[in-house]
C-alpha cells in the first residue's frame, strides 16, 4: 500500500511539470542508471565510424548573452571508438570525446544489443 500512496504522488507531481521538465528528470534518471549506447555514424550507406559504451548524447546549448540555453545544431558526448565494429571494448580501444553535427552527419543511436 506505501508503494502504492508512493507512486501516485510521484505521479501526480509529474503530471504537473511541463513536457521540458519531464523530460530533464527522465534524462537524469537515465543517467544515474547508466546505458551501453552505440553511435554509428553513416556515409553513403556504409558505417564509418562507430562509438560504444556512450552514457548519453547531449544536445549543444547556446551560451550566450542572457542565457537563454537554447538548442545548437549537433550533438556531443564520449564514446569507446569501435575501430573494429565488433561492439567491444578492445584492449587498443580508448574512450574519446566526439561531436556529430546534425546538418552534415547521418548518425543512429542505440542500445547495445550484446
Amino acid at each position: 500500500m506505501k508503494r502504492l500512496v508512493t507512486f501516485s504522488l510521484l505521479a501526480l507531481s509529474l503530471s504537473g511539470c511541463t513536457q521540458e521538465i519531464q523530460n530533464k528528470i527522465s534524462r537524469s534518471v537515465q543517467n544515474w542508471t547508466g546505458t551501453d549506447g552505440v553511435l554509428d555514424i553513416i556515409s553513403d550507406g556504409k558505417v564509418m565510424y562507430r562509438f560504444i559504451k556512450i552514457d548519453k548524447l547531449t544536445t549543444g546549448s547556446a551560451t550566450g548573452q542572457g542565457g537563454s540555453g537554447e538548442s545548437r545544431a549537433y550533438r556531443f558526448g564520449y564514446g569507446v571508438m569501435d575501430k573494429n565494429f565488433n561492439l567491444v571494448a578492445d584492449d587498443d580501444e580508448k574512450k574519446v570525446y566526439f561531436e556529430i553535427s546534425d546538418f552534415a552527419t547521418n548518425y543512429v543511436f542505440y542500445e547495445n544489443p550484446n
